[in-house]
């Protein structure tokens, strides 16, 4: 059975914008360096570093994890990924950013410079990585037009997704100034795969005062339910839905107060089938209560990510792996979680 990582994730650098056009070369986002304080080593660390584009300051490496080298997590030596890999025991990862896990920019052109030059860097990713090292394309969604172009050109390249997040500047994805983009995916046997992010930047911004889980979590979870009452997967029948690093912890919650609603309705309620007739697929975590959550929606679609670049990338499958020696959770699921869902959802 291959082990397919559903989330991980590749830390941007300088690198990731050497494929700008010449005339976008203005946009780059340059690194910051800030002075420690009297006393600490005068050594550049990842901890110290920040992107600056444009008028703003963004985090560049707080959140690394700590059993990843630094030219394996930005790329500079993908033959030194694919070795951890294989001592993981993983076949294969899907590629997640970490800088776009909010929004950049409110400038389109410049929103679609930064895409176009990520997405041409995992491209070349994709090249050096005999396969293993799958993707998901952004697209620069104030432009659509340009965002089905990379679709296109991702697609060529090695992309099995195409990234959006819970709240896209001031839309939903529910929206229906979406639906080119979804038609598109559907056409093309991608799916759209919403990760833990920030697309607003006054609610990055305002969220970002001690409340990490709006900041990131909550858009996506709201928009789950969204998906569900507007009733958008039926008019993509064919799109596959991913939602990535959020947990799964919260299904149960939101599927009782989906629930209600279809009862007040008058309408029958699928129950564990939600996921499955909405070809919806949720990233759970060792740590969720996985046989209540399987109770509730079945092991159809369930995946499993380990975050690698951002957390310790071993435990997540490690545990997973022992629940399934321990015999708490059947053994068949296990690999469907572990592998067979995530080919599902990303078509590999």
């Amino acid at each position: 059975m291959a082990i397919i990582d559903a989330d991980a994730h590749v830390v941007e650098s300088e690198r990731t914008w050497d494929f700008l056009d010449e005339a976008d070369r203005q946009f780059a986002p340059s690194v910051m360096v800030f002075k420690n304080r009297v006393g600490e080593s005068q050594s550049r660390r990842s901890s110290d570093e920040y992107w600056k584009i444009g008028g703003r300051v963004f985090v560049k490496g707080r959140n690394i994890g700590h059993d990843t080298s630094r030219e394996s997590r930005e790329m500079e030596n993908v033959k030194a990924r694919l070795t951890h890999m294989d001592e993981l025991g993983i076949d294969v990862q899907v590629l997640y950013p970490s800088l776009f896990l909010r929004s950049l920019t409110n400038l389109p052109h410049v929103d679609a410079a930064l895409c176009r030059s990520y997405n041409r860097w995992l491209g070349e990713i994709w090249q050096s990585g005999n396969g293993r090292l799958r993707w998901v394309v952004i697209p620069p969604l104030h432009l659509m037009d340009r965002a089905i172009e990379e679709l296109h050109i991702g697609r060529e390249n090695g992309a099995c997704g195409v990234f959006i997040r819970g709240v896209e500047g001031d839309k939903l994805p529910t929206d229906p100034y979406f639906h080119p983009l979804y038609h598109e995916a559907s056409r093309l046997g991608m799916p759209i795969c919403i990760h833990a992010s920030a697309g607003n930047l006054d609610m990055f911004d305002l969220f970002g005062r001690g409340a990490s889980l709006g900041q990131f979590k909550f858009g996506p979870i709201n928009l789950f339910g969204s998906l569900i009452t507007s009733e958008l997967p039926r008019r993509f029948p064919d799109l596959r839905w991913g939602f990535i690093e959020v947990s799964a912890e919260w299904l149960p919650y939101v599927m009782n107060h989906l629930e209600l609603g279809y009862i007040r309705h008058g309408r029958e309620w699928p129950g564990a089938k939600l996921l499955r007739e909405n070809q919806i697929y949720v990233a759970c975590q060792t740590s969720d209560d996985l046989p209540y959550i399987l109770d509730h929606v079945g092991d159809e679609n369930l995946v499993l990510g380990t975050d690698y670049g951002h957390n310790d990338t071993s435990s997540e499958i490690n545990a997973m792996r022992k629940l399934k020696a321990d015999g708490k959770i059947a053994p068949t699921s296990i690999d469907k979680i572990l592998g067979g869902n995530a080919q599902v959802l990303y078509n590999l």
